[in-house]
Formats: C-alpha cells, structure tokens, sequence
C-alpha cells in the first residue's frame, strides 16, 4: 500500500483548465491558505500517444498516493467520453483491469469511490448543479461548491471551506 499524501484532480483538462489553474495558483500563492501535494506530480495522466488502458494505469496509481480525490464540473464534465477503451487502437492487448468502457473522468471518480477517498465536487461556474456531476460521487461527496460567485469571480473563501471539509 503506497503512502497516501496526495490530492488528486480529476477534471476535463481541456475545458476546465482555468478552474485547475486557479486551485494551482491558491495552492502556489504565499498569500492563500490552500495546501495540497498534487498527484499529478508523480506521473502524467493526459492523454498522449499512450494507450487509454495506460493512461488510467498511472492514473490510479496516482489514486494510490491520494489521501483525498477533487472533481472539477463543467460544462461538459458528465458527457466527456475521452478515454472509453473501445475506441483505443490497442484495446485487444490492454490489461484486464484498466479495460472499461467509462471516461477518464468516471474511471477516477469510480476508482476514488472504491478506494473510500474523502470527495468534494468544485464547479467551475458560480452555481452547484449536482446534474453535472459524475454519478458515482453526486451523493457521497462531502461538499459540493461554486468555485465561483455571483458576479463570475473566483470564490477563494468557498473553495477553502470545501478543502477543510476534506479531513473532516
């Protein structure tokens, strides 16, 4: 059992990147109170020319470092498939395991689930819609927020409150 120290980030990386690039920034900032080691410092996870069945390989050991699982929503969060495997050109020769007909995003969501991670869900809008949100976590997240606020801008204070629901 690998030594659980880490956050993990699932969100649609192409999409949501300003939302991911804002926790980055809190985490970064000598000025912000967010503190997290990122999983994703241990390898990568994006798509590239590896198989699909490897990128969720090294995305649940990842997993396997993490002590608590984030899930970015967007817009298209629930509808991504990116990362199905039978669209992978090397479907036939991928480990049993990692073989599974759920996105990137639903296999981590699945996999944190699984492994009993603590979960909060932050949207990358200013309002909760839990019908955006992968299914296997809607009900047993600990906190659902709005990364941002009413007027569109960043909300450090709300995203804060969820991170310290994290170790609850």
């Amino acid at each position: 059992m690998a030594y659980r120290t880490r956050t993990y980030i699932a969100a649609d990386w192409t999409e949501d990147a300003d939302a991911i690039e804002k926790l980055n920034d809190w985490n970064n900032g000598k000025k912000w109170g967010l503190s997290f080691k990122d999983a994703h410092e241990l390898s990568c996870c994006q798509s590239d020319d590896t198989n699909n069945c490897n990128i969720k390989k090294n995305c649940s050991q990842n997993l396997d470092h993490s002590k608590h699982f984030v899930l970015i929503v967007g817009e298209n969060t629930k509808s991504t498939r990116a990362g199905y495997c039978m669209y992978c050109k090397s479907y036939s020769d991928c480990d049993y395991v990692y073989k599974t007909n759920k996105s990137f995003i639903e296999f981590e969501c699945k996999y944190a689930v699984n492994n009993d991670l603590p979960i909060i869900v932050l949207y990358n809008s200013s309002k909760v819609d839990q019908d955006k949100c992968i299914d296997s976590v809607v009900e047993i997240a600990k906190a659902h927020v709005a990364m941002k606020d009413s007027d569109g801008d960043w909300d450090y204070a709300s995203v804060k409150k969820a991170f310290d629901k994290l170790d609850e």
